[in-house]
């Protein structure tokens, strides 16, 4: 089987310019078999994670930095010029590319381009966004503090973040796949080909849920998880939105606690 490893170190050269400037980097990273499907994989904790998928034949990274300290500072009697090292390194083994990113005190903003044929497993918590265009593979996607917006996608989507939206726009869909797509504060709106055949599961605690597909929907009782242990007994009661489009398909779960849910054709 072909294999090849490839690793990147990135080593941050600093100026003396005012603080909150962005220091950029670029690197490629070949995979081990271009005529096949590939795999990138990148969790972080600050800064924005972009990814574009493009007719090439490489991932190319380009990574932007954020010095969060003043260059004019001084300490003991010395000027600071400039803050330590950074440290990302990027592997390749069997087409599955994996970036570490170990600079955790600084925002680090990633703008990666991929083939088109690529899945995604990407998560950030602070200070960014996660956008999507363009590929075609299963999505795994996690945020905590910001929004995830796919474009133009293809395949299994798992979109999930805390504060903000979610947003995603199909180009096509094969109706084979369990697809999850969740917030807490904030909307989620997914748009799907109106060919979509699937089993609706949603809820909304303090919004509504809309749609333009002509939906059957089913009788909404309310879900009970019963726990018990440790001397308690409780009790809970969820309340769900169920319906069928098309004649029903995989289950897709749409759910948020503070704003509205909106499924939508075209």
């Amino acid at each position: 089987m072909m294999r090849a490893i490839v690793i990147v170190m990135l080593l941050l050269v600093t100026n003396a310019v005012v603080g909150q400037q962005k220091e950029i980097d670029l690197f490629t990273v070949p995979l081990s078999n271009p005529s096949k499907a590939g795999k990138l994989e990148l969790d972080q904790i600050s800064g924005s994670i972009s990814v574009e998928g493009y007719e090439g034949k490489e991932v190319i990274v380009k990574v932007s930095v954020m010095d969060g300290n003043n260059s004019s500072s001084t300490k003991n009697g010395m000027k600071r010029i400039g803050g330590s090292g950074l440290n990302i390194s990027a592997e390749e083994s069997n087409n599955v590319v994996e970036i570490d990113n170990e600079v955790w005190n600084r925002k680090t903003d990633f703008e990666i381009k991929v083939p088109y044929n690529f899945s995604l497993k990407l998560s950030t918590v602070n200070n960014g966004d996660i956008d999507v265009s363009g590929v075609k593979g299963d999505l795994e996607i996690s945020n905590v503090n910001g929004s995830i917006t796919l474009e133009n996608v293809e395949g299994a989507v798992s979109a999930d973040t805390t504060n903000g939206v979610v947003k995603v726009d199909f180009k096509a869909i094969d109706n084979s796949a369990n697809m999850v797509f969740s917030s807490f504060n904030g909307n989620v709106e997914v748009t799907f080909p109106k060919s979509l055949k699937a089993n609706v599961k949603a809820k909304s605690d303090m919004g509504d849920v809309y749609t333009d597909f002509d939906m059957a929907l089913t009788e909404s009782r309310p879900e009970v998880d019963k726990k018990q242990g440790s001397g308690s007994y409780k009790v809970t009661l969820e309340q769900w939105v169920r319906g069928k489009i098309n004649g029903g398909g995989p289950e897709l779960l749409f759910k948020t606690f503070n704003g509205d849910i909106l499924i939508k054709a075209k």
